[in-house]
């Protein structure tokens, strides 16, 4: 290896970002370039109003399900996690947690199925395409499965295998969608099945030749799996509804044809937006347990330098952001769109504001967490809901570029606020920080670097 290659390793080494990121980064950059892949091959492939109902099914999947499943699989990571640093077997555990998973999984098909007989909300988010419903109940089921397998592979330490997961769902997503494009099929079931399918087969895949998963060890109560449960359920819940809120408001409010079809260009620059959010997953996944342990062991000095760098990190890609959007974001996505793609600086602009100020409030919100800040970071998230709401009503859509107006500064104000309000928490936190009152999260943890 050269000498500047080595230089370069211990370059990224000495980077402020937490232990595990590593690992994780390489499965999350896969899944990324893949998410656009398959997002910019539906755009052409289909018409518009199909590609808006489709990414209603996108939004469903990816704010329900890690809404329910990842706080399970953080509860799955922690209490195995435990279990390892006292030598005890975490099978019990994950044979309670598959239940756990199968139960929730069930539960919410049957009020998927209900909720769409009894309230149409296939008609507003899925744009009356009831077949993505199909494809929604196939995948809350495979991304139980998912979620319980992370969580099972963290907890013992698999980052490799974890970040496989990432990748290869990615890869198994969008294959089976350049076969169908290149086929010239715009079925949307297709295109349907290839988003609820592959969590299952990229679970199987990581899993494959992994051993000393389900250990044997003492029966476990649900009491394991319970610490902080609600409030991670409801604030993984608020947190991925407000990630989304920009481009679910357009759809929800989006009246008649003509809007309809121009909602699938406010997606398509809405998810150039989220490019900052996808890059900042890896250092979210191992964030939590490393400022957990700094502030267990109390170091509050490191805990307080490592945030801070961190929110520069932060701060300074949500500014690139930000002007790259109202530079280049039209050329952007006329270059990966084609021309199809129809929106302007104004809205590409104040999408990446919205998405940066999502990601602060990520930051705070994993700092908070670490200081068993659950309740509060959970309020955080409320209130930001509360005012995204809030804005989107308030406005007027007599025109389209109205309606996107709507949803830009709704989304924007929103993740300001939830931003805003984690920060007065967390310095409250700060302030106040006991070591000993985190000891029976330390003891979960401090060997493990990965939760999620």
């Amino acid at each position: 290896m050269s000498q500047r290659a080595q230089r370069l390793i211990e370059a990224a080494r000495k980077l402020p970002v937490p232990e595990g990121t590593y690992a994780v980064g390489l499965g999350l950059l896969i899944s990324g370039i893949t998410a656009y892949g398959f997002q910019i091959l539906a755009f052409k492939g289909l018409s518009k109003s199909e590609y808006a109902a489709l990414n209603g099914l996108w939004i469903l999947i990816f704010v329900v399900a890690p809404g329910f499943f990842l706080p399970l699989e953080q509860e799955v990571g922690r209490a195995v996690a435990d279990r390892r640093s006292r030598a005890l077997g975490g099978g019990p555990i994950v044979r309670k947690a598959a239940l756990a998973g199968a139960l929730l999984a069930g539960g919410l098909m049957l009020l998927s199925v209900v909720g769409a007989a009894l309230f149409s909300f296939t008609e507003r988010l899925l744009h009356g395409q009831e077949i993505l419903l199909v494809c929604f109940v196939i995948g809350l089921g495979t991304y139980a499965v998912q979620h319980i397998t992370r969580g099972t592979l963290s907890g013992n330490g698999r980052f490799g295998p974890y970040g496989m997961i990432l990748g290869t769902e990615g890869v198994l997503r969008m294959a089976p969608v350049v076969v169908v494009y290149a086929a010239g099929v715009d079925s949307l079931l297709w295109y349907g099945l290839a988003l609820a399918i592959p969590p299952l087969l990229a679970s199987l895949v990581a899993l494959r030749g992994q051993t000393g998963l389900l250990t044997p060890g003492p029966d476990a109560e649900w009491s394991e799996l319970s610490t902080n449960l609600t409030l991670l359920f409801l604030g993984s819940l608020a947190a991925q509804a407000l990630s989304y809120a920009a481009a679910l408001g357009v759809l929800v409010l989006a009246q008649g044809k003509v809007e309809r079809d121009a909602a699938a260009d406010f997606i398509v620059g809405f998810f150039l937006a989220r490019i900052p959010i996808l890059l900042f997953q890896a250092i979210q996944a191992a964030l939590l347990p490393k400022l957990a342990a700094l502030s267990g062991a109390g170091r509050h000095a490191d805990f307080r330098s490592g945030l801070l760098k961190l929110l520069g990190i932060v701060v300074g890609v949500g500014v690139l952001g930000i002007g790259v959007g109202a530079t280049l974001g039209p050329w952007a996505g006329q270059l990966l769109f084609g021309n199809k793609f129809n929106l302007g600086n104004q809205d590409l602009a104040l999408l990446c504001a919205g998405s940066a100020c999502f990601i602060l409030a990520l930051t705070l919100a994993q700092a908070l967490i670490a200081l068993l800040g659950h309740g509060r970071a959970l309020i955080s998230w409320i209130v930001g809901l509360v005012v995204c709401v809030g804005v989107m009503a308030a406005g007027s859509s007599a025109t389209t570029s109205d309606l996107f107006l709507r949803a830009e500064l709704g989304y924007l104000a929103g993740c300001a606020g939830a931003a805003v309000v984690m920060a007065i928490f967390l310095l409250s936190s700060v302030r106040s920080q006991r070591p000993e009152s985190l000891s029976l999260l330390i003891e979960a943890i401090e060997h493990e670097p990965l939760e999620i």
